[in-house]
């Protein structure tokens, strides 16, 4: 189980440093296939998923990772649960949220099949 968990970890560290840098090139992380429910709007493949990180009307944001869970999925995937804070422009309030993944292996990489975001107000 560690391997699942430092797996898990070096995919959300790499994909929140990809996010906060150039949403764009998170790309290669999708496929036709893939799914985004954002806030509860879905998107569906690697274009419109795509499409709604880069206008999200913010330049900068700051993941700060409060937990992480990993467990193994069918065909050696990977299920990731992550909760934090976020830290929009300029703002000092950070706004808590959730996001899940799945991991489909490819070669000695992962893409992602499913990607849940929310934020959690309250």
């Amino acid at each position: 189980m560690s391997d699942l968990n430092n797996l898990a970890t070096q995919f959300v560290q790499y994909y929140y440093s990809v996010f906060q840098s150039d949403r764009n090139n998170l790309k290669p992380l999708y496929r036709d296939d893939s799914m985004l429910t954002f806030e509860g709007a879905p998107f569906k493949g690697v274009n419109d998923i795509i499409g709604k990180l880069t206008s999200l009307p913010f330049q900068q944001v700051a993941h700060r990772i409060a937990t992480l869970d990993a467990q193994p999925s069918i065909n050696n995937g990977i299920i990731v649960m992550v909760t934090g804070e976020l830290l929009i422009d300029q703002e000092t309030n950070a706004t808590r949220f959730s996001q899940a993944f799945q991991l489909i292996p490819e070669g000695s990489t992962y893409w992602v099949l499913n990607d849940v975001f929310r934020l959690n107000y309250g």
